[in-house]
């Protein structure tokens, strides 16, 4: 008997598609779980600003922030420095228009970097 030990080509061959389908669907499923999980830290990032910018108006008789600057710098600290949302870019922020309804809006731009377009990220928008 002339037995040889190995692989055939064919059997390498199947292996290896079989590999490539899994990295496929493995990468597939893995980008869409960053993006995700790139929008809820941004969401989570707005909710802890949110939660200071209210605390500067109260601490401030009602005076809420011009920009989200006035968190770091000042007589109290609200937060230890701004760090950029989930893409590198810095948050926005539009003081309230009426004290009384304080209307503020903390927002990212989004995977873009375009402010004020559908990939914004508020603390409303949807998931994907």
């Amino acid at each position: 008997m002339n037995a040889t030990k190995g692989f055939t080509l064919i059997e390498l061959i199947l292996v290896t598609v079989i590999i490539g389908i899994l990295a496929g669907m493995i990468t597939a499923n893995y980008s869409g779980r960053v993006q995700e999980a790139q929008i809820r830290a941004a969401k989570g990032d707005i909710a802890t600003l949110s939660t200071q910018v209210d605390l500067y108006a109260l601490d401030n008789n009602d005076q809420y922030p011009n920009t989200l600057e006035d968190l770091v710098t000042g007589k109290r600290r609200y937060v230890r420095e701004l760090r950029p949302d989930p893409w590198g870019n810095q948050y926005s922020y539009k003081p309230p228009t009426d004290v009384m309804l304080a209307d503020y809006q903390i927002y990212s731009a989004g995977p873009d970097g375009i402010p004020d377009n559908e990939d914004d990220v508020t603390s409303s928008s949807p998931m994907p």
